[in-house]
């Protein structure tokens, strides 16, 4: 059986101890005031929070996942991913949305929306609202989180995997909860080395087993079924095991699921406390620039943990109907269990087989032969391969001993961080736009600070339940991607790009979203993915325009100064009209340059994330021709974009006063 010696286990001791001391250190600095907490003051570098990005979008979760599918698909999983690993967002933060929040000077996205539609009832309303939903997403993301820290750290220690996640989770919600953002941005710094460090190696040992593509295609078609495993090209169906059948119609799901992050990213993804903490517009731009490039390095290292599972599963199971004999013996004996408590059943009789049936025990030795323990976590509850798991069954059974609990911790790492940028994301939101602005508005920085801690370990608690009543990572991924996404996506879309959408609009049509994803969950729990999307998405778009016309529009005041501090484009013509002539040129030669480099954006990111998967394959003809599309497009998002950032930022003098009026009073 594979596993850690005493060497990994100090390793793993000391990284943790240097992650709770790094947040003792930086608790005082952090407690000053609530925009040191949530913003880190302001003060940070862009080059800081760029990485620090990186490092909280480089999640171990999604990278499992995202795994799982380059394992069943190849390069082609790449695809699949569009949905949400692929963060096209990003191109659409780097562009425009991120500077759009920038320019409004607030803390948080939900009072973002008091800016936007003012402080009436609407306004009050909907800042309530986006903050519930903020917090209602987040414990499905850490619940997703959560899932799979236990999943991947309970292969390697001899505890269940709620017991493993909820050590994890402990300690990081210790060090971020005491530490704030200033926790989050430099932990984040620490643990980018051990993440990076361990794409490298990955990387390099993935690529010592590949000889050519055709001895690779070979041993993909032998493990997995699929003659196209090798192609980059986009097939209309592609063939998938059992629990993966709806991705099956793969052209229609990835122009959909491009089109739905285009959605996503045009509305509410700027609205990250890394743009509401950034120095100037410049920095925006650039910060972002550094987090897509940095997040290239993940796709080397996937595609080849994808492929080091190949030769793991190709080697361990020359013959896979074994494992479908596995999963009939153990439901045999354990009649009636459950699909989301597979994982701790088989953590179960790994780590204390005296408690099961010697029959039950004694068929699957005899069945998995050697290491039956390790091998045994790789049975899905359908009797097939757990693509899910590919990831800790490579590092635990495939690499070296010598590098497993360097590895281990790199994972966590890459947890941890995601993990730690959530949790003080949406502290913020409760803190700041619900405990301050509607329970206790003339609360000291001492009683925000401390119901900080309070909600985020009630938050931390919400994903840990939710997380142990799921199936498996894929399904809640799937749901809030999709069910709980469509029932915001409308509303988000449309504060940016229409004059008329007020507050009561979008407070009505997210409650009706948030609603409608949640029914749809127990009402047609089958549904797929897209058709979730779609269905709660119109719900959510009826209720928002009826509200929108059945209340007041925004005042004028309030409409404009958001329109002409913001300067979004879109359907504006009212305002638009009312501007200095030399201000409407300007606005609109932004527009333009916009709008132009953002194809460029999309291209330069899909393609950026292409080439190192080519080059890992072998596929050097393919990579002639992707290599100049990246080339062209990055000269462009240059000429449209990057030399037209601002050295500083309009207007800056000119606020002066007023900016640092409100810093006296926060």
């Amino acid at each position: 059986m594979g596993s850690l010696n005493t060497t990994d286990y100090l390793v793993i001791a000391a990284y943790l101890l240097v992650l709770v001391g790094l947040g003792f250190y930086f608790r005082k600095r952090a407690s000053r005031s609530l925009e040191d907490y949530f913003l880190g003051g302001k003060r940070l570098p862009w080059w800081a929070m760029g990485i620090s990005g990186m490092a909280s979008y480089m999640d171990m979760a999604g990278t499992m996942l995202i795994v799982s599918f380059l394992y069943l698909l190849g390069p082609r999983g790449l695809y699949v991913e569009f949905r949400g690993g692929a963060v096209l967002v990003l191109a659409f933060m780097m562009v425009w949305t991120g500077k759009w929040h920038y320019r409004s000077r607030c803390m948080t996205g939900a009072e973002w929306m008091e800016y936007r539609f003012g402080t009436n009832w609407g306004g009050k309303f909907a800042r309530f609202i986006s903050a519930v939903a903020v917090i209602t997403t987040t414990v499905g993301m850490l619940a997703y989180m959560i899932k799979a820290l236990g999943m991947f750290v309970s292969m390697f220690l001899p505890f269940s995997p709620a017991a493993c996640a909820l050590v994890m989770i402990g300690i990081a919600t210790l060090y971020t909860v005491v530490s704030g953002f200033y926790g989050v941005v430099y932990t984040d710094l620490f643990q980018s080395v051990i993440v990076i460090s361990a794409i490298v190696l990955i990387t390099v040992l993935a690529a010592a087993h590949i000889a050519d593509g055709p001895s690779l295609a070979a041993v993909a078609q032998s493990v997995t079924g699929d003659s196209q495993w090798m192609s980059f090209s986009l097939p209309w169906h592609a063939t998938m095991p059992k629990g993966y059948e709806v991705y099956q119609d793969l052209t229609l799901f990835a122009v959909f699921y491009f089109v739905r992050s285009a959605f996503i990213g045009m509305s509410s993804a700027g609205a990250d406390p890394r743009y509401f903490g950034a120095r100037s517009e410049r920095e925006c731009g650039t910060m972002t620039f550094l987090w897509t490039s940095l997040m290239m390095l993940r796709w080397p290292m996937m595609i080849g943990l994808a492929i080091m599972g190949l030769f793991l599963v190709s080697g361990l199971f020359p013959d896979q109907t074994v494992l479908s004999q596995v999963a009939d013996l153990i439901k045999a004996h354990i009649q009636g269990i459950p699909k989301e408590r597979w994982a701790d059943t088989l953590a179960d009789i790994q780590n204390f087989p005296e408690r099961f049936s010697p029959d039950l025990v004694q068929g699957i030795q005899s069945l998995l032969h050697d290491e039956w323990q390790s091998k045994l976590h790789l049975v899905s509850y359908e009797g097939t391969v757990n693509a899910e798991r590919i990831v800790p069954a490579v590092i635990l059974l495939y690499l070296p001993v010598g590098i497993r609990g360097f590895m281990l911790i790199a994972f966590v790492a890459a947890a941890l961080s995601s993990f730690n940028a959530k949790v003080n994301l949406t502290t913020g939101y409760f803190t700041r736009d619900i405990y301050q602005r509607h329970m206790r508005p003339r609360a000291t920085n001492r009683e925000l600070i401390a119901s900080s801690y309070l909600f985020a370990a009630i938050l931390v608690l919400a994903g840990f339940v939710l997380a142990y009543n799921i199936q498996s990572i894929n399904q809640i991924w799937g749901w809030i991607m999709m069910g709980l996404g469509g029932g915001l996506a409308i509303p988000s879309l449309l504060t940016f790009y229409w004059w008329r959408f007020n507050g009561g609009g979008f407070a009505i049509g997210t409650t009706v979203g948030i609603a409608a994803a949640i029914a749809q969950s127990f009402i047609l729990p089958g549904l797929p993915e897209w058709q979730q999307f779609v269905l709660v998405s119109m719900v959510s778009l009826t209720a928002t325009i009826l509200g929108t016309y059945l209340t007041e529009p925004t005042d004028e005041k309030v409409l404009r100064h958001f329109y002409e501090t913001t300067r979004p484009f879109g359907i504006w013509k009212p305002c638009r009209e009312k501007l200095d002539p030399a201000a409407r040129e300007a606005m609109l030669s932004e527009h333009r340059n916009d709008l132009l480099a953002i194809p460029l954006a999309l291209v330069w990111q899909v393609t950026l994330f292409l080439l190192p998967m080519q080059l890992m394959t072998r596929s050097f003809s393919v990579f002639q021709l992707t290599l100049p599309v990246f080339v062209v497009s990055l000269v462009g998002l240059y000429w449209f974009w990057y030399r037209r950032l601002p050295s500083s930022n309009p207007g800056e003098q000119m606020n002066a006063p007023e900016q640092v009026k409100d810093k006296k009073e926060n």
